[in-house]
């Protein structure tokens, strides 16, 4: 079981690794494949997302491919079979913010189902 959690853990952070990558996050049909269909996120600005929004922003281009985010303190815990929490640190140029992920394993592999970011100095 502590394998299988382990893996579990592993394919999530790897999911959420590269829906951070800013070559992925340019390309709405990338991003698609790592967000679940009923997608929510509360962004660090407070503003409510889902998957539709946040691909409607990426098709328009206001992403930044050029500036990465740089990622530390990544944690998992298997909530349920299928179901893993990731938390960690981000900093993006400057904006820093604690991020929660829940992503849960599908048919077409895991998906991004909830991401909350909140602010923090």
């Amino acid at each position: 079981m502590a394998d299988e959690n382990e893996r579990a853990v592993q394919a999530a952070v790897a999911a959420e690794i590269r829906l951070l990558d800013p070559v992925v996050r340019a390309s709405p049909a990338l991003v698609s494949e790592l967000l679940d269909p009923d997608f929510i996120e509360i962004g660090a600005s407070g503003r409510r997302w889902d998957a539709t929004s946040i691909l409607t922003v990426t098709s328009a281009g206001s992403v930044v491919p050029e500036a990465p985010m740089t990622v530390s303190e990544m944690r998992g815990a298997v909530l349920a079979p299928g179901i893993v929490h990731l938390t960690y640190f981000a900093d993006n140029r400057g904006r820093r913010a604690w991020r929660s992920s829940l992503w849960r394993s599908t048919e077409a592999g895991w998906r991004m189902y909830f991401h909350q970011g909140t602010l923090t100095s």
